[in-house]
């Protein structure tokens, strides 16, 4: 049938790239968080490193985020979180803990205590697109699909890793 060939053009025009170049502000940035996710979960991602201080301004309240995460996860998925600390995540993030807790197999939290907070970068990495933000008071940030920006923040948020240790457990043993 020919117009099969149109509804399936159709459908891959629709699902719009993800943003690439600037954004300036906490909207800007929330949005390409939640687009970014989206398109994970279409896209089937098989890993993404996500680093901020405290995740207090990402959108993981949300339930369209969390939708997007439960779309995303499942097997040969992996989900590395890269903070300062976690305790903005378990008073703001509600949904996401809930998340987090479910899907404790995938999801890597570790804590970066080496260095001061404000140097750890802002940012999301997945093998195809990339965001960071370069100005955290006004929310400013780059995206792309670039390899070379994928590349070398992915060399940054690696010796990160290297330097961090287990956090935020998903349940805490008590006797």
């Amino acid at each position: 049938m020919p117009w099969a060939g149109c509804i399936l053009m159709t459908e891959l025009l629709a699902q719009s790239p993800l943003p690439e170049g600037n954004f300036s502000g906490l909207a800007a940035f929330a949005q390409r968080v939640r687009d970014a996710l989206a398109c994970a979960a279409r896209e089937g991602w098989s890993h993404m490193v996500w680093s901020d201080a405290d995740f207090l301004d990402w959108p993981l309240r949300e339930k369209a985020v969390v939708e997007s995460l439960n779309a995303w996860a499942g097997s040969g998925r992996r989900l590395v979180l890269l903070a300062h600390r976690f305790d903005e995540v378990q008073r703001h993030h509600a949904r996401f803990v809930q998340w987090r807790n479910t899907w404790d197999h995938v999801v890597d939290c570790r804590v970066c205590k080496q260095r001061d907070a404000s140097e750890l970068p802002s940012a999301l990495w997945s093998p195809h697109w990339v965001m960071r933000r370069l100005d955290l008071e006004r929310s400013t940030g780059v995206s792309g699909t670039e390899p070379q920006r994928r590349v070398l923040l992915k060399e940054e948020l690696d010796e990160w890793r290297r330097q961090s240790s287990p956090g935020f457990p998903s349940t805490i043993l008590g006797l």
